[in-house]
């Protein structure tokens, strides 16, 4: 089976209020069960189901704070494989 991958990357400087709004379209689209993103360069249009897996990390370094969000899931109700961990 031939997978196709599409990806998009958008980076912009925006002040707080713009970045509470496009969270806001994110969390609208979740519940909905599609996400849209496009911008000049491409678009990509995601459909989120199931159980999903969400991370974030957060980090104070000296000149830069970061806070980054992931959102991941497997489409089609694909079940990712659980094999035991093992540690010696």
């Amino acid at each position: 089976m031939t997978q196709s991958r599409k990806s998009f990357r958008h980076e912009s400087l925006q002040d707080a209020d713009s970045i509470q709004e496009m969270l806001d379209a994110i969390a609208r689209g979740l519940a909905k069960g599609k996400l849209s993103f496009s911008d000049d360069d491409g678009q990509v249009q995601l459909k989120p189901s199931g159980l999903l897996n969400f991370r974030v990390s957060a980090t104070e370094e000296e000149g830069e704070h970061r806070l980054s969000l992931r959102i991941s899931w497997q489409p089609d109700g694909q079940q990712i494989e659980h094999k035991p961990l093992q540690v010696k």
